[in-house]
């Protein structure tokens, strides 16, 4: 199974809030990671994510159906595997955003974060060429749900960066601030 191109499509809601990617470089207490995630990400992403789940159940609630029984035995097995992944994938997404939302809180310390059983859990890919026979509003959504679980899943990734030691210019520099 391979991973769909980066240039998939993606939930109306990723356009909307302007596709992720606020971060901080200053680095906070009790995080290990050089980078900040901030409270604005984790929500816009977690708003994308429950705007993508919406999406997802009404279409395989009614529309995909009737697209599904139009399908080939075959075909509908995977069409069935497929509306399968995609909810695996949004609810380990939606379980580390509210994670991350729990820690931003205050609810969660950082290393209780880092418990393996609060990290993103493991969601299978889609294969392309099996994913390429589905109706176009199925491929769609398989689409936008492996491109918000690789971006969360890069953002669980980096929590575990070290923080780059301190510069000793930058140290000096804040320093002769403090001074002045």
């Amino acid at each position: 199974m391979t991973p769909l191109p980066a240039n998939r499509a993606r939930s109306p809601s990723f356009d909307i809030l302007g596709g992720g990617g606020l971060w901080h470089d200053v680095p906070m207490q009790g995080f290990a990671s050089h980078r900040r995630m901030t409270a604005r990400l984790v929500d816009s992403l977690y708003v994308e994510a429950m705007v993508l789940a919406d999406e997802v159940r009404s279409y395989f609630d009614e529309p995909g159906r009737a697209d599904r029984e139009r399908l080939a035995p075959m075909r509908r097995v995977v069409f069935s595997c497929e509306s399968l992944k995609v909810t695996t994938r949004l609810m380990h997404v939606i379980a580390w955003l509210l994670t991350r939302r729990a820690v931003e809180a205050g609810e969660l310390s950082e290393r209780q974060a880092r418990d393996p059983a609060r990290r993103l859990g493991h969601a299978a890919g889609s294969d392309e060429h099996a994913v390429a026979d589905l109706p176009e509003p199925a491929r769609a959504l398989i689409a936008a749900s492996c491109d918000l679980y690789e971006r969360v899943r890069r953002l669980d990734r980096d929590i575990e960066r070290p923080i780059a030691p301190p510069s000793p210019a930058r140290n000096l520099i804040a320093r002769l601030e403090a001074a002045f």
